[in-house]
């Protein structure tokens, strides 16, 4: 059914989100218009931090349509993606504040430009707390946008069973996230303890559950909807393999992000954790004294980046994201599609996902 469709290219879909999401915008300075300019620049700082990205929650969430049967000229999958593309921009902001992260794209992170934003305007107070502050509900905003933009997919007996795995990717998200934070906290070294963050925190709502979203509002059978988990969750398990070496091994200038702030920040990655399963002594010791430092110079990342290979960890990841990989095309090769015309493009969205750079 369909499967002659021609695919549209990645930037058709991307400028049809960036359409959904500016017209949404548009409509929220008009709701927000008396509030004056100050929450008129609350608006234009959304809007911006939401710009650009890879749109991949939204391309998963198109193509799992498609999987399903999904007409191409449908705005549902596209307003679903803009949805997940607010949730993600929320998620960001957030993350960059518990992180304490200073630069997000290249650009100053939203908690960063609001303390800037405080000595500029020489208001009172510490710049930190309102930047911090600030950025908080900034990121408490886009997340209700993310449930105002979704609630026309709610309808109907398919949009019931979209809206079940977008809540649930609001819930796994957060869990996450904190169970990110409490690895760190607690300095758990474990791999089971960072896959089940990786998992949680990035897997299933960077990859599975858009795909589900989008097959679910196409009214996909239960066989479809098990196949698409058995490819999009290995999938996102990779992708956030990729994520961390990036983060330890990546060259700002592509990533946007500084050298080595994932170690800084004590980031209890895979990455981290299969290095300290193989190393001595010495090297737990070092890794003890320099993951999580701060101030940790630049020496010291190529210290731990150092140790990160020679104990095997860095080699045992990337072989790691090769298996996750593997196992997610022949997945995808098994997999019941309703249109085939969304085959190749789920595994290039799988390749672009696990073979980046950024």
């Amino acid at each position: 059914m369909g499967g002659m469709a021609e695919p549209p290219r990645d930037d058709d879909l991307v400028d049809r989100v960036q359409a959904r999401i500016d017209a949404f915008v548009a409509g929220q300075r008009t709701r927000l218009a008396d509030a004056g300019p100050e929450a008129a620049a609350l608006v234009d700082m959304a809007h911006r931090s939401v710009a650009g990205g890879k749109r991949l929650r939204a391309a998963y969430c198109y193509w799992g349509w498609r999987a399903g049967g999904g007409s191409p000229t449908d705005d549902r999958p596209v307003v679903a993606g803009a949805a997940l593309e607010w949730l993600q921009a929320s998620a960001l902001v957030h993350d960059d504040v518990i992180d304490e992260s200073a630069t997000r794209r290249g650009r100053p992170a939203a908690h960063q430009a609001y303390a800037d934003q405080h000595r500029g305007r020489g208001f009172r107070g510490d710049p930190r707390r309102f930047g911090v502050g600030a950025a908080v509900l900034l990121g408490d905003l886009m997340l209700s946008w993310a449930d105002e933009t979704f609630g026309p997919c709610r309808d109907g007996a398919a949009g019931g069973a979209a809206a079940t795995h977008f809540d649930a990717c609001k819930s796994e998200v957060v869990a996450g996230q904190f169970l990110d934070v409490v690895a760190e906290a607690a300095g758990d070294p474990t791999v089971e303890a960072a896959m089940r963050v990786v998992r949680y925190k990035a897997a299933k709502y960077t990859v599975e559950r858009p795909l589900l979203i989008g097959a679910s509002l196409a009214g996909a059978a239960p066989d479809l909807a098990a196949a698409l988990s058995g490819f999009g969750l290995p999938v996102g398990e990779a992708f956030q393999l990729r994520d961390d070496v990036l983060g330890a091994f990546g060259d700002a200038s592509v990533t946007g992000k500084p050298a080595g702030d994932d170690l800084r920040a004590g980031k209890r990655t895979v990455l981290v954790a299969r290095a300290y399963e193989r190393a001595d002594p010495d090297q737990r010791a070092q890794l003890d004294a320099m993951v999580g430092d701060v101030a940790l110079p630049a020496d010291g990342v190529d210290r731990v980046r150092d140790i990160l290979r020679s104990t095997g960890a860095l080699a045992a990841v990337e072989r790691q994201i090769a298996d996750l990989y593997d196992a997610a095309l022949r997945a995808l090769d098994a997999a019941p599609l309703v249109d085939e015309a969304a085959r190749k493009p789920l595994a290039e969205l799988a390749e672009r996902s696990v073979r980046r750079e950024r």
